[in-house]
């Protein structure tokens, strides 16, 4: 199994091999990457939302001045916001880009068509998406159950909203990364739906460290991105007491989206460089068990005949 730095820098390798390529398929992206990045400071606008989705909780019985949970349903509602706004071009203009990807990087005789890939990746996203929504809410109950329970042993609320912050974190980030490889693995080999999730938990098994390594610096990249869309537009736009954006705040946005879409593509080509990876590994341990069971029987056939 390759290491997180090599695959890294195979990556990167292949990035800069084809640069004219994937930079112009970064283009297709800008348009996804604008919609995440303007959700993102549209955040404040869904305050309503919030309000209800509290009220909605505390109807149900959630301890309201618990610090814990004002903390996960703002975050709960911030997530619900940006993936309402985001999901038109999350199925449409990143899947182009992502099946692009796919394409010039799938090793398959024949090359399997662009058409087909786009939609076994397709139908492998609207999965993915009820995966995400399942995992969130079976985390919150879970949460919701535990924290009752450990009230009564009376643990600091510190404690607890840091342990359920940890505990959230790490299911959330493996259903993620198990979702972003049966992406891949869907355009690679064509079968979309909830099989490709399957055959991506079979392959990832004992690698998880390996891919939340590879997906924690381009995150970091990505938030950076983010921070300085923020930074350069967001906050300009509000110290300038116009109601208008100028050309240059609307050329240095679509080119701040042109680097979000750009890393985009990179983790593309890391996902597709991952999953040759974890294919390969398994392939190996699969001929590695037969070789062993051929030798065990063929132990236990010279014992009989001793």
């Amino acid at each position: 199994m390759e290491s997180t730095i090599k695959i890294i820098r195979k990556s990167i390798h292949i990035f800069l091999k084809q640069y004219n390529f994937f930079t112009l398929t970064s283009i297709l992206a800008i348009p996804f990457s604008t919609s995440i990045l303007i959700s993102t400071s549209l955040i404040p606008d869904f305050l309503s939302f919030h309000s209800h989705l509290r009220s909605l909780f505390d109807a149900a019985g959630f301890p309201p001045e618990s610090e814990f949970y004002s903390i996960l349903t703002l975050k709960l509602s911030q997530t619900i916001s940006c993936s309402i706004l985001v999901l038109p071009f999350s199925l449409s203009f990143l899947l182009i880009a992502k099946g692009i990807v796919i394409h010039s990087l799938c090793n398959r005789k024949p090359p399997p068509s662009l058409t087909g890939i786009l939609n076994s990746i397709l139908q492998t996203q609207i999965c993915n998406t009820l995966i995400i929504i399942s995992a969130n809410a079976t985390c919150f109950w879970a949460l919701f159950i535990a924290f009752h329970t450990l009230q009564n042993f009376h643990l600091p609320s510190l404690f607890l909203t840091i342990t359920g912050g940890i505990a959230y974190s790490i299911v959330v980030a493996n259903a993620l990364i198990i979702c972003n490889l049966a992406l891949i693995l869907s355009g690679m080999e064509l079968s979309g739906g909830f099989i490709s999730i399957l055959k991506a938990c079979m392959l990832i098994k004992g690698r998880t460290a390996i891919a939340l390594s590879l997906s924690l610096p381009v995150n970091m990249a990505l938030a950076g991105i983010e921070f300085l869309f923020q930074f350069r537009i967001i906050k300009a736009y509000s110290n300038s007491g116009m109601n208008k954006l100028t050309s240059t705040m609307v050329l240095e946005g679509l080119f701040i989206a042109y680097l979000y879409s750009i890393l985009i593509i990179i983790d593309a080509i890391i996902g597709c460089v991952f999953f040759k990876s974890c294919k390969i590994a398994y392939e190996h341990n699969i001929v590695d068990q037969e070789a062993g069971r051929i030798i065990e029987e063929e132990e236990d056939v010279a014992l009989v005949k001793c």
